[in-house]
């Protein structure tokens, strides 16, 4: 049997680490997929991370995609699902990722289910999962493919909350450039996740100038708006600078 940890270095999975390190669970290997869009926070978190294993004898593995995320997310041929209803069969690029088309989602679940194949074979693993207590709602299948999904922090009773305290008592942040993400984002993924709500991106707008300058770029590329019709990168810019300028009038 194997234990392995998926951690994307977020309060949730990072909480599970650590606390599975401090009471000395069984731990082989500690798993990050990289996207390559992830906040700097989370890379300086990686790294840090990267030398407490190290200095336990624990397996630390980066994943990747095949591809690079800007090649699934702007070149690569996608058939369309109805194409005689289109002038051509293939499109370029799934464009933004999350709602309905989570392909990065997807490309992760992907990489390491090809991990395990080559690594352990037909050997059982057991998964632990950062998913935390008050979010029932995300915990899957407990298991699939000779992998036994298990959950610490619903068994522990961490919620989201307690998560963040946990990594913050132990000396843990998400800094970019003086600015803690967890206090303008609800959740750390992707800095170009389309799941972002808009108080999220307006917090990006405001206070992560280097992160919404990207996302201009992406959008550039992109004829599909973020955040659906009418909601551009470039239109949800007008609009935050509207409400910024009616919010300074009115004090």
């Amino acid at each position: 049997m194997k234990y392995i940890a998926s951690c994307s270095f977020g309060k949730d999975s990072l909480a599970m680490v650590l606390r599975i390190l401090g009471e000395k669970l069984p731990l082989d290997e500690v798993i990050f997929y990289d996207t390559g869009m992830e906040f700097d926070s989370i890379y300086n978190n990686r790294d840090r991370m990267k030398k407490i294993l190290l200095e336990n004898g624990i397996l630390f593995t980066q994943l990747t995609s095949k591809n690079h995320f800007l090649f699934d997310m702007f070149v690569r041929p996608v058939q369309y699902r109805n194409p005689e209803n289109k002038p051509y069969p293939i499109h370029y690029g799934y464009e933004w990722c999350g709602g309905c088309t989570r392909w990065g989602t997807s490309g992760k679940l992907a990489a390491i289910r090809k991990h395990y194949r080559e690594m352990y074979d037909e050997e059982e693993i057991t998964e632990y999962v950062g998913i935390a207590a008050d979010e029932p709602g995300r915990i899957g299948n407990n298991a699939r493919g000779g992998v036994i999904k298990n959950y610490p922090l619903v068994d522990w009773g961490m919620t989201e909350k307690a998560c963040l305290d946990y990594c913050c008592t132990h000396g843990w942040n998400w800094d970019e450039d003086g600015i803690e993400l967890y206090n303008i984002l609800d959740r750390v993924s992707c800095w170009c996740c389309s799941n972002k709500n808009l108080k999220e991106l307006k917090n990006i707008y405001m206070y992560l100038p280097k992160y919404w300058q990207r996302l201009r770029g992406l959008q550039s590329r992109i004829d599909s708006p973020m955040k659906g019709v009418g909601k551009s990168v470039f239109q949800l810019e007008e609009r935050f600078k509207r409400e910024l300028n009616k919010e300074g009038g009115e004090k």
